[in-house]
């Protein structure tokens, strides 16, 4: 160190457990690693006098920690989460006087920047120097300047966690601090050039190739090359600036989850992009009853789809964990087979006396596929009428082959059937519900020989409806199956066709049957059954055991608890408040669906964005809401009267936008996407 000038030190924050690019600092780069770079860069830098990386204890640190030691580089290991506290104890242990925060993502770090940023605190009359308030400099040329009094001094006052995680918002954000911004005369926020994201990789590779062998080039040669060929910069334009900071955990990883699986995961009902683009938390670290807590361990109650309506009974019940633990202790899975599957067989068709056989299954999308097998084999035909949603396989999508908007009106519009057989075209006709005429045209016109649709779902049946498709398919030999993965379970104890006395020649179970676990079933008369056995239906983990014991148990809780009852008027008292709040708003909606599994509309052009305000406003509030509400055994009265309370203030504030405020103002993302296509 020179004399009579103060200690500084580079103190560079790396670790691998990034949630967006895990083990991104050691990603190769210029055939050495993304630190080793912006180390080697920040030793040109003339005012540095040590630089240290600071990075965690944790396990999954040990190799950045061994590379560093090996290339003898000082390194500080503290807290993972309380970086603010680490930064602290490498100051100390190195005896900064004067702390220059580098993060170690940002390999064209420029050592001319950081003397700037140095040079302009040294003048003094602040405690805090940074190019970032506001930022003028590409994004990854970030340099902060303070004191050790500074740092001292948030330490002990910062409080919230984004503030411990961060290190400088305390030191920014208030007025403790003077402070002072190093600004470049032309606004270039806007570049990025900084580690967050596979895309940025790409970016930084190309530069570094276009410049090879040299390293040690300066930002302004990289905007003179960004003139020169602009596409080089191109891969990651859409990432927002400082994004990471204002996403939580679960928002970080769904970002990573798209790059490694297609869509970013296995249901389409649980993408982000349904609920609330960028804001929604995406993953569940715990749930319990109707509570759920993100990656970040905040809490919510789950007013939305609770699990997708696989909790009749609420998230983890009691009863169900501990026959499911007793089943992990004994063993889930053997040569023979699990005797469950025949008491859960015997129990269901205890429940539905018209039927007579039981096959089971794991998911809703397969007990459809089963039994359009069955009921094909048994007929000899393949020509099926539908009516309703029923999955994603073959079989059902073909639907679209002849019109890809054959299936619009059936849950979920614009269902692409990219993949299915052309051959398969003209093997599945939809029809529309309580349109009794519709389908007895069909019949006349096709050789239709399985008929298969949701007993109920936006609307109940009219004049007769199910009565005169049951005599049509009985006069014609057709088989007649109700698909009741949602709806079994919900009005009855059993399917909702009991409701209206139809008895089906097969029906399917899903959903609520296991209580989140993985459970279906298809169930049907003998002779319609017995046509499995000519042809082939079978899969290994069918036999396990889990499924049937948590069938067994979550149907007994039912029993004695009259669930249905209570959910049934869950949803109507739900229902009844969205209309409530709408009219004493000024809102246009409308209400549709079973009452414990209610959805609500709004009316008009803006209906997407007030979709997607409404989502927005109730998860500050603290809870996961959406336009759809699949009421739990959990859903008790005092829940209801809290989200009411919080509904009344979004509905309040949706309506201000109807009186001419511009909801682009206050919304916080994109407008959540609508139909198949606008998902992909």
């Amino acid at each position: 160190m020179r004399a009579n000038r103060k200690k500084t030190v580079a103190i560079v924050q790396a670790r691998m457990g990034s949630t967006r690019l895990p083990g991104k600092v050691l990603a190769p780069l210029a055939k050495k690693t993304v630190i080793e770079i912006v180390l080697e860069r920040l030793k040109a830098s003339k005012k540095l006098d040590e630089i240290v990386v600071a990075t965690t204890t944790d396990q999954e640190d040990d190799r950045l920690a061994s590379l560093l030691v090996a290339k003898h580089i000082p390194i500080f290991r503290g807290s993972r989460s309380d970086v603010l506290d680490r930064y602290l104890a490498a100051a100390k242990k190195t005896r900064a006087e004067v702390i220059v925060r580098i993060t170690g993502d940002c390999p064209l770090i420029d050592p001319e920047v950081v003397d700037s940023a140095v040079a302009d605190f040294m003048k003094g009359g602040v405690d805090y120097v940074s190019n970032i308030d506001p930022p003028t400099f590409p994004d990854g040329l970030d340099v902060e300047v303070f004191s050790i009094a500074a740092l001292q001094k948030a330490n002990r006052k910062a409080k919230a966690a984004h503030e411990r995680e961060h290190v400088t918002p305390y030191l920014r954000k208030n007025g403790f601090f003077r402070k002072r911004n190093v600004a470049n005369l032309e606004d270039l926020s806007r570049e990025r050039w900084t580690v967050d994201e596979p895309k940025d990789l790409i970016v930084l590779r190309k530069i570094f190739r276009s410049f090879a062998p040299r390293t040690d080039f300066s930002w302004k040669e990289v905007m003179k090359l960004k003139q020169r060929q602009p596409a080089l910069f191109k891969e990651n334009r859409g990432i927002r600036r400082n994004e990471g900071a204002s996403l939580g955990a679960g928002q970080k990883l769904w970002k990573r989850a798209k790059h490694v699986i297609p869509g970013g995961n296995m249901l389409l009902s649980k993408r982000a992009e349904m609920f609330l683009p960028d804001r929604w938390p995406a993953y569940f670290s715990k749930a319990k009853g109707c509570h759920v807590w993100d990656l970040d361990g905040k809490k919510y109650v789950d007013m939305s789809i609770m699990g997708i309506g696989t909790n009749i009974l609420g998230y983890g019940h009691p009863a169900v964990d501990e026959a499911v633990r007793q089943t992990i202790r004994n063993g889930n899975m053997s040569t023979l087979n699990c005797p469950e599957e025949v008491y859960l067989a015997e129990k269901l068709i205890e429940l539905h006396p018209w039927a007579e056989m039981a096959r089971f299954a794991r998911t809703g999308g397969e007990a459809n596929a089963i039994a359009i097998r069955i009921a094909r084999a048994a007929t000899g035909k393949e020509k099926v009428a539908v009516c309703g949603y029923h999955g994603w396989h073959d079989w059902y999508l073909s639907a679209n082959l002849a019109n890809d908007h054959n299936l619009d009106g059936h849950l979920l519009p614009g269902l692409d059937p990219k993949g299915v057989p052309r051959n398969l075209k003209g093997t599945v006709f939809p029809f529309r519900y309580n349109q009794y005429e519709e389908l007895e045209s069909l019949v006349r016109r096709e050789d239709i020989g399985v008929v298969k649709m949701e007993v109920e779902r936006n609307e109940p049946p009219k004049d007769g409806y199910l009565q005169k498709i049951r005599k049509l398919c009985s006069d014609r030999g057709i088989v007649l199956i109700f698909d009741e993965c949602t709806s079994g379970f919900r009005e009855t104890y059993g399917g909702l066709h009991k409701k209206y006395k139809v008895e089906p020649d097969m029906a399917m179970f899903g959903k609520a049957l296991g209580n989140g676990y993985a459970i279906t079933a298809v169930i049907g008369r003998r002779e319609i059954m017995e046509a499995a056995q000519s042809t082939f239906i079978s899969s290994t983990f069918w036999g396990e055991r889990i499924g049937p014991t948590a069938a067994l148990k979550t149907l007994e809780v039912m029993a004695k608890e009259r669930s249905w009852e209570r959910i049934t008027i869950t949803g109507k008292e739900v229902t009844r408040q969205w209309l409530r709040m709408a009219k004493k708003h000024g809102l246009r909606i409308k209400v549709f669906g079973l009452p414990a599994l209610a959805g609500l509309a709004f009316e008009g052009p803006n209906h997407a964005t007030y979709k997607t305000l409404f989502a927005q406003e109730m998860l500050k509030k603290g809870f996961l809401a959406s336009t759809a509400f699949y009421a739990s055994y959990a859903h008790s009265p005092g829940i209801l009267r809290s989200y009411v309370t919080a509904l009344d203030r979004v509905f309040a504030k949706i309506s201000r936008c109807e009186k001419g405020l511009d909801p682009r103002a206050i919304l916080e993302g994109p407008v959540v996407g609508e139909g198949f296509k606008r998902l992909n």
